[in-house]
């Protein structure tokens, strides 16, 4: 059994490729929390998904690091036997705070991976070496700038489209790249809880454009009102924000809020209960896909390792890094070939660093002991 030698909280500055606009706001620079463990059997590295500001959830990077240094570490430390699978409970009595918990988890999950020669598509008993590969699109100032975002990446071959939608910026963008990309390419939309019940007959006519989903349309704790629209909308609900745990994707299905599942594994406390989603979704028959957090190369790696499990039947959201990063931080990034992208198989999460880029854009770095 391995034991816990020390942590690095890193902060890095990545430049985006362009600036990345939904409703909650727009980043042209992401602030990133690497985290790495180091243990008795090597090293593991996790990411944290918390944004720069409190929009998307709760989380913030700044906060994140904080409960890390001041909460969960020292709990962690103080626990028996630490493991990846043990994190979730020993980490219990902190309230929230799952995209700091996950990347604890992640980053001991790698560590024990690596150690043990295995990688986490193997660890998961996943059987494809490649999944489908879906591209977000984010608002634009004009139609002609989607449009021509769009065309590149269907030239680029991805597998599926998703536009980020809010009031005002929904159903004539749609009706165009709709028109643009024609009925054959998967075509899905992102409102990240821009809406409200007054909203449901507005939604209902993107009935219209032959959708994948709505994802996300109403506020993340109004269940019943995403029950209301997925009986009077021809297009499958999914719910993306409003799942954070296992218990409230169960909730959400036996409510009818949610047709299909957006499983990331940050929002709901780490990769071990994003598999246990993913499994009560197969049980219930109920189609998942893996969404993303404009992660880097160590997320991304993770993040096709776990969509290659089987229930995962909807392209995700794990495009190619140079789709947000000119430059990622491992020496492998992600690509996608024929519109999908091959699962890693190296040990651990998969991916290995580029140190050297890595110290460059690093912008704080502090280690404390175990």
């Amino acid at each position: 059994m391995s034991t816990l030698r020390e942590i690095e909280l890193r902060r890095i500055a990545l430049d985006l490729v362009t600036p990345f606009r939904t409703s909650f706001g727009s980043e042209e620079r992401r602030d990133i929390l690497l985290v790495r463990i180091g243990t008795s059997d090597g090293d593991g590295w996790g990411e944290c998904v918390a944004m720069a500001e409190p929009s998307y959830s709760p989380e913030f990077v700044d906060a994140a690091q904080l409960v890390i240094a001041e909460h969960l570490w020292p709990r962690l430390c103080q626990a028996d036997h630490p493991a990846a699978a043990s994190v979730a409970g020993e980490l219990a009595a902190v309230k929230g705070h799952p995209m700091a918990k996950a990347s604890l988890e992640m980053a001991l999950l790698d560590a024990e991976l690596r150690a043990a020669g295995q990688n986490l598509r193997d660890h998961f008993g996943a059987r494809r070496d490649r999944v489908p590969s879906g591209v977000s699109v984010g608002i634009f100032g004009t139609l002609d700038e989607l449009l021509a975002q769009v065309q590149g990446y269907v030239d680029d071959g991805y597998a599926r489209i998703k536009l980020k939608i809010e009031p005002g910026w929904d159903l004539e963008p749609v009706a165009a790249v709709r028109d643009m990309i024609g009925d054959e390419l998967g075509l899905q939309v992102d409102a990240n809880t821009a809406y409200r019940r007054s909203d449901i007959a507005h939604l209902c006519r993107l009935d219209d454009f032959g959708l994948l989903l709505i994802e996300q349309p109403l506020p993340e704790d109004d269940l019943l009102g995403h029950a209301q629209l997925a009986r009077e909308s021809a297009t499958p609900i999914c719910l993306d924000e409003s799942i954070v745990s296992w218990q409230t994707a169960l909730d959400a299905i036996d409510l009818g809020a949610t047709e299909i599942v957006n499983i990331k594994p940050g929002r709901v406390g780490g990769y071990l209960e994003a598999r246990r989603i993913h499994d009560l979704c197969l049980d219930r028959g109920v189609p998942v896909w893996c969404g993303g957090m404009v992660e880097t190369g160590i997320g991304r790696a993770a993040n096709a390792a776990l969509a290659a499990l089987p229930g995962f039947t909807l392209p995700g959201d794990i495009s190619a890094s140079s789709r947000f990063y000119r430059r990622d931080i491992v020496i492998d990034p992600i690509t996608v070939d024929d519109g999908h992208v091959s699962v890693p198989t190296g040990p651990g999460l998969g991916f290995e660093l580029d140190h050297d880029f890595l110290d460059e854009i690093t912008t704080s770095a502090i280690t404390l002991p175990a």
